[in-house]
């Protein structure tokens, strides 16, 4: 505020001092007289003034003239510069110009006017490392790709470009689904600028796609020092790394590096049920099962699932039914209230041919929240109970059309998956599946219902008039599942 007074000031009185200089000169009655060549001129004060300036005009034009013409006499003598440099300006402001329409065409989604600007640029800046980029960016918004290709190689020839070369052919190839070039052209993108987060996660998926888990397992350490992520979500991903060298490792018939993988994976997230599973069965096989005991106890407090019973289960695999109900209180009492448990005690109490006790046991699950698994359940025990076999298809029925329950689900694309894995496999999303309830799903039914013909034993040992009854009744749809069920069992 102050200063745009200062100015106004300095302005009027600037104006004023003009005015004041134009009418004294006007009032002074003397002159200036020039005589040349027997002619005499004279010039009054105001015409003096016009006059020096009209000269200084005249001075600048000839100065500038004499410039050029000294530059013109170098040239001629060999110095190429001395003209160069006089149009240098012009022809960079020209480029200039060009570059930034190219980058607004760029920006508008126009790819072949962003190409014509990007060669017009180039035409007069002869700067390749400025307007190769914008070609290769235009190219692909244009659709043309091989050009776009073309160019990206031509990066890779100049130091401060390689990286934009190489990670621009790494989409390319990942659009491609060429996963192996891509993987190859992400490692050496990640060696020339390490600290670069889209690269990082580029390589961490190709490698955990390609089940390379000790590279992404040092690439997702990378990320945690750069601070590029939440110490909690650096554990979490690294135990699910960890957990998948376990499997391998399990599938490779190598049991001690087995267990200290799978150990490994649980003491990183003791919440992740597969890496839960894994460990139980390493502490199993070592001759542990109290070590056993309290890894499935702490995840199921945590997040009760089916396949941490059925690990609790192999701990003991011969003992009788009313022995494993006594045995799995240990795991019920971790989270008591969940409909996890309730669903469990249920099922054993199946085993144990104690229906009054397992309908009490589910309460009121199959009208609350109805699932496959609650209804199929409430089948087994109105048969065990002798009801009528057009009661247990009522419920068996209900069954088919009710929700399947919880699943692997991932939360990115919301696809379903019958077992964990560390990536989606429709949107390749890393550490994505989450154990919860689709909405509208209508898939076969999950692992989790494997742990009824677990527990319940062979057919023979349901009640006499029951197995009757089922052997007496029409095979339909409804007794299928039931008899489906029953017969895995027995085969477990």
């Amino acid at each position: 505020m102050i200063w745009s007074f200062v100015k106004i000031v300095l302005f009027v009185a600037a104006v004023t001092a003009l005015t004041l200089g134009a009418g004294y000169l006007a009032e002074t009655g003397g002159g200036i007289r020039i005589s040349l060549a027997n002619t005499e001129f004279t010039l009054g004060p105001v015409q003096a003034v016009v006059a020096v300036l009209v000269l200084l005009l005249v001075m600048w034009v000839f100065l500038k003239l004499l410039g050029f013409f000294v530059a013109f006499v170098r040239f001629l003598n060999g110095d190429e510069t001395a003209v160069s440099r006089y149009f240098d300006r012009n022809r960079e402001r020209k480029g200039f110009q060009a570059l930034a329409d190219g980058l607004m065409a760029l920006a508008s989604g126009e790819g072949k006017v962003a190409m014509a600007q990007a060669a017009r640029a180039e035409k007069y800046l002869r700067r390749p490392e400025l307007t190769n980029l914008i070609t290769a960016q235009a190219a692909e918004l244009a659709g043309d790709t091989k050009r776009a290709g073309d160019v990206y190689k031509r990066l890779l020839a100049d130091d401060r470009t390689r990286f934009v070369g190489v990670r621009g052919l790494m989409l390319q190839k990942l659009s491609e689904g060429d996963t192996d070039t891509a993987l190859k052209l992400a490692e050496k993108a990640f060696s020339l600028k390490p600290r670069h987060e889209g690269v990082q996660d580029a390589l961490l998926q190709l490698q955990a796609s390609s089940g390379d888990w000790k590279g992404a397992r040092e690439v997702l350490g990378t990320k945690l020092k750069q601070g590029l992520l939440p110490r909690d979500v650096y554990r979490r991903r690294d135990a699910v790394l960890a957990l998948q060298e376990a499997k391998e490792v399990f599938s490779d018939d190598a049991p001690i590096e087995a267990r200290e993988a799978a150990i490994e994976a649980n003491r990183l997230s003791p919440d992740l049920v597969p890496a839960a599973v894994l460990a139980a069965r390493s502490y199993i096989q070592n001759g542990k099962p109290k070590l056993a005991v309290r890894v499935l106890k702490k995840t199921w407090s945590a997040q009760p699932h089916p396949d941490l019973a059925a690990a609790f289960a192999l701990i003991a695999p011969d003992e009788s039914p009313a022995e494993r109900l006594k045995r799995f209180q240990t795991l019920l009492t971790a989270a008591p209230d969940h409909e996890e448990s309730r669903l469990l005690k249920a099922e054993l109490l199946i085993a144990a041919e104690d229906f009054p006790a397992a309908r009490r046991a589910l309460g009121d699950l199959a009208e609350t929240h109805p699932t496959a698994r609650s209804l199929t359940i409430m089948a087994a025990i109105a048969r065990g109970e002798g009801e009528d076999d057009a009661f247990v298809r009522g419920w068996l029925t209900r069954a088919l059309t009710a929700s399947r329950g919880p699943q692997w689900v991932c939360d990115k694309c919301q696809n379903i998956h019958t077992e964990w894995a560390p990536a989606c496999g429709n949107c390749n999303g890393f550490d994505t599946l989450s154990w919860r309830e689709a909405p509208g799903s209508a898939v076969a039914m999950p692992n989790g219902t494997d742990m009824l013909p677990l527990i319940v034993g062979r057919p023979e040992a349901l009640p006499d008039d029951t197995v009757a009854a089922q052997e007496a009744s029409d095979p339909s749809d409804s007794d299928l599942i039931l008899d489906e069920e029953l017969g895995q069992k027995a085969q477990n």
